[in-house]
């Protein structure tokens, strides 16, 4: 049996070694990205039914956390293929197996609605620009949200809002645009796509809203933007537990002009202690949660609109808490970690950066307040 946590801890150091390129290019090497590919982590979430782990989401979780440690910007582009996976138990067979059976299937893309769908018989005539499209530069094929148009007009759904699907399309399709220079996950590549006037056969799309999964096993009642969630959540989590130890070793070597280390000054003991414990419950209870959805979803492949709204409220909890760890021990390192080539540096602009995405957003705690006080929240949001 695979273990993906081992195989993740095996490449420690390809990605230790690919970092400088991956900061040049501002993406994974192809180098990089194959082996990620070979060792079969794009494939955690891909049914079983075309070769994939279909991993339990605690595994998946595990598995990104132990990149995470090693480099944010991997991780960060494996989770988003690995999740990507999902889309395999909604695609008709046919569909599905053609593209999951591929061995050399790299799956990338964005789930926002930021494109343009005409329907046009069984096709859709597909036009859009989408921005943060982590690892697409190494992808085989890639994805974008659309709004679909009918008769010159958005289609609405009983609910009174658009309807939007996801597209996909060959990576070859697509136009990249220069658009990722950030300091944060500079190393995922996360520019904008483009297509134009493109066919998409209908059978090559899905819903978020109004499809079910035509696999039922408890991985497919996950809600994908819970699973998504939970994956920048592990990201983080694996960073900033880097980021203590990183730390960690700096305090104790680096002297004050009294001649003690840094790791020997109570205020630096007892500030570190405290951040090593906030990170430590956040981890505890995005796991807790993770662990209460699969028992519902192994029970009756139907997870609770509550339990959905905790998933999102844990992942959210512990990717903005594990920010603040890292600004935390980056300011009590003082001037050693304002450098760009050191590794808190690159922690606390890689934590930041994740705290962007619209999964685990300051707005979420609205979103799962709302679910939790009884106030009507509708499943698709979750």
């Amino acid at each position: 049996m695979i273990d993906p946590v081992s195989r993740a801890r095996a490449l420690s150091g390809d990605i230790i070694a690919a970092r400088p390129e991956m900061d040049d290019l501002r993406r994974l090497p192809d180098s990089l990205a194959t082996r990620f590919r070979d060792a079969q982590l794009y494939r955690l979430c891909v049914p079983r039914e075309y070769g994939g782990l279909e991993a339990a989401p605690r595994v998946t979780a595990e598995t990104l956390e132990a990149l995470a440690e090693v480099d944010a910007s991997a991780a960060w582009c494996v989770m988003i293929s690995a999740t990507t996976g999902v889309f395999g138990a909604y695609l008709n067979s046919d569909v599905a197996g053609s593209l999951f059976r591929d061995p050399d299937l790299v799956f990338a893309g964005v789930y926002a609605p930021m494109g343009h769908a005409t329907v046009e018989g069984d096709s859709y005539r597909v036009t859009g620009q989408w921005k943060w499209n982590s690892g697409g530069q190494n992808a085989t094929w890639l994805c974008g949200g659309c709004v679909i148009y009918e008769n010159g007009a958005p289609r609405m759904l009983a609910e009174k809002t658009p309807d939007h699907r996801m597209m996909l399309f060959p990576a070859g399709d697509v136009t990249f645009l220069d658009t990722w220079h950030t300091a944060g996950l500079r190393g995922t590549g996360s520019c904008d796509i483009i297509v134009h006037d493109l066919a998409v056969p209908r059978s090559r799309s899905i819903s978020l809203i109004t499809d079910k999964p035509r696999i039922k096993t408890p991985l497919y009642a996950f809600p994908i933007f819970g699973l998504l969630a939970i994956g920048i959540a592990a990201v983080a989590s694996g960073n900033a537990h880097a980021a203590l130890r990183e730390f960690a070793a700096l305090a104790s070597t680096k002297r004050a002009p009294n001649g003690r280390t840094l790791n020997e000054r109570g205020v630096v003991q007892s500030v570190y202690a405290e951040a090593s414990a906030q990170l430590q419950a956040a981890r505890a209870f995005l796991f807790s949660e993770i662990d209460a959805a699969w028992a519902q979803a192994q029970g009756n492949c139907e997870i609770s609109l509550e339990q959905r709204a905790k998933l999102r409220l844990a992942a959210t909890h512990m990717t903005r808490t594990a920010a603040e760890v890292v600004r935390t021990v980056q300011d009590l390192a003082g001037g050693a970690s304002v450098f760009v080539t050191g590794p808190l540096y690159r922690r606390l602009a890689d934590s930041q950066t994740m705290t962007a995405h619209i999964m685990i957003a300051s707005a979420t705690y609205e979103l799962t307040g709302r679910a939790l006080l009884g106030v009507p929240v509708s499943a698709a949001e979750l």
